[in-house]
């Protein structure tokens, strides 16, 4: 449930009542607004001590939510979450930020020239692979620690804040140490014990759908992040598994609007997954922008036709260059900005 107290409730009222929801067997999920603060009692019977809460002085009303996703949903917060990453950048507001780089990290030459490519066209975020969950187990599986150690030096070069993703709860510690922003990709959207682990930490989390997910599945899989007391979720969209064969995936453009209405965590797309086909990626990175997407997450590559990794879908740095000034005159034109 939702209580919801007065305006200008003082520190001291807010944590009267957090002590008596923790001394009932529950863990109070705090959101300050401008002028209210609302807490939110998230657990199985936790409607049954309305009435004791009603009863404080500091508490205006109580409410119950709805969605099986508590703390993901617009019932819980109604205002937009902006996440602040590092280095300045902040996801969900005005600003449309770009996060991209080669799908994996292959060596330190790669990385940093194309960390200072995507930089100088306008990227805020690098991003790039240090394990890479492959269908096939012959495929390149990533450097591990080594690659983060490159991502890291290239982003503190460059000042840019990082992104790599984390396949098993063991490696989210690892990947806290050297990236500002933890990957959990498609196929680990419902490995729980993970999620939960990145619940557990306080660093951003950027969630990727599933190919076959639902939208409510994947709110309730940031649930399970929430839960465990990191506020710092972003939703991505990066393509699902149709009948439709012309393109890798088919990006669900729709979970743009659906999930705007359904909650407060910031939405991202991925237009590379989204295809895997190059031709195509600009053309729905400029729709995933018009649609309304937070950022957009795009592979760059110097060399395609030698990467280890998603050569076909990754864009050339002139390409990508361009792009993000067709980008930007999309964003303008539905009150955002990129450059």
């Amino acid at each position: 449930m939702i209580i919801t107290l007065k305006k200008g409730a003082k520190p001291k009222e807010i944590a009267a009542v957090t002590e008596k929801i923790k001394t009932l067997g529950y863990k109070p999920h705090v959101s300050k607004g401008k002028d209210v603060t609302i807490i939110g009692m998230i657990g199985e019977y936790a409607e049954k001590y309305k009435d004791a809460f009603e009863a404080m002085e500091i508490v205006e009303h109580i409410s119950e939510i709805q969605k099986p996703y508590k703390l993901a949903s617009r019932e819980f917060k109604k205002s937009n979450t902006i996440i602040k990453v590092s280095r300045g950048v902040e996801i969900g507001g005005k600003k449309v930020h770009i996060m991209a780089g080669p799908c994996a990290i292959e060596n330190k030459e790669i990385m940093f020239n194309t960390a200072k490519i995507i930089k100088d066209a306008g990227a805020t975020i690098l991003r790039g692979g240090a394990f890479k969950p492959r269908s096939s187990p012959y495929a390149f599986q990533g450097l591990g620690e080594k690659g983060l150690k490159i991502i890291e030096a290239a982003g503190e070069k460059l000042h840019m804040p990082t992104i790599s993703e984390a396949m098993s709860p063991e490696q989210v510690a690892l990947l806290s140490k050297y990236c500002d922003i933890i990957q959990i990709g498609a196929r680990n959207i419902q490995n729980y014990d993970l999620l939960r682990a990145a619940g557990k930490q306080p660093k951003p989390v950027l969630l990727k759908r599933g190919m076959a997910t639902t939208i409510k599945e994947l709110l309730l899989s940031a649930e399970y992040i929430l839960s465990q007391g990191n506020y710092n979720v972003m939703l991505c969209e990066r393509g699902i598994r149709t009948f439709e064969d012309s393109t890798r995936f088919t990006l669900d453009l729709n979970a743009v609007p659906v999930l705007r209405k359904l909650t407060h965590l910031p939405i991202v797309l991925d237009p590379s997954h989204g295809t895997g086909v190059r031709e195509y990626v600009g053309t729905l990175a400029k729709a995933s922008v018009a649609a309304g997407a937070d950022a957009l997450i795009l592979e760059v590559h110097p060399k395609p036709e030698e990467a280890l990794s998603d050569g076909p879908q990754s864009l050339l740095p002139e390409q990508f260059c361009a792009l993000v000034k067709e980008l930007d005159a999309v964003a303008k034109a539905v009150g955002r900005e990129i450059l």
